[in-house]
């Protein structure tokens, strides 16, 4: 006869065993009424730098493409609206808040020890607009003096590799490392 503890167990074990079944589907399949998985988006391999997206948006007559001088009257509005005092310069901390304004975040680059040529803690208008000037220059791959949104777009080719899956039988002839 069957005594309590050998019952405790056997209604244990079945209770697992009720659990554990549905899990148990073949490879491949998925169970009664779950979502299939998402597709895995690819890695993306071409981004824009923040400063690129902020001369982007300095395209004042809508053509989409930025000169200098559309370049130059962005940056005095960009300016103007942190420097509200008028003193026509700011300190690395309200640099930081143009930054987040104009670039999306306080640590975007340029860092306010690149804009800062003269070393006085102190950005000026003129400043910024000579750090634009020579970050406009590095875009123009074709030197028309004129930016359009392809010259803004970096093409990342180490994300264009493709991935390896280390648990991956290695190619025929190839040695795994250890």
């Amino acid at each position: 006869m069957p005594t309590r503890s050998h019952l405790i167990l056997a209604a244990a074990l079945a209770g697992l065993a009720a659990t554990a079944a549905p899990a148990q589907q073949p490879p491949g399949t998925q169970p009664p009424g779950a979502q299939p998985p998402a597709p895995v988006q690819p890695a993306a391999t071409i981004f824009a730098e923040p400063v690129a997206l902020m001369i982007a948006a300095c395209d004042g007559d809508g053509d989409a493409r930025v000169s200098p001088a559309e370049l130059a009257n962005c940056l005095k509005r960009s300016y103007a609206t942190i420097d509200t005092g008028g003193r026509g310069m700011m300190g690395y901390i309200s640099f930081a808040d143009w930054a987040e304004r104009w670039l999306g975040d306080r640590n975007a680059l340029p860092s306010p020890f690149e804009v800062d040529s003269n070393g006085d803690n102190q950005i000026t208008l003129a400043e910024l607009q000579l750090w634009f000037d020579r970050a406009f220059a590095r875009f123009d791959k074709n030197r028309d003096a004129v930016l359009v949104r392809s010259e803004l777009l970096t093409l990342d080719r180490g994300m264009a590799r493709p991935r390896v899956d280390p648990n991956a039988p290695p190619p025929d002839g190839a040695r795994r490392r250890r």
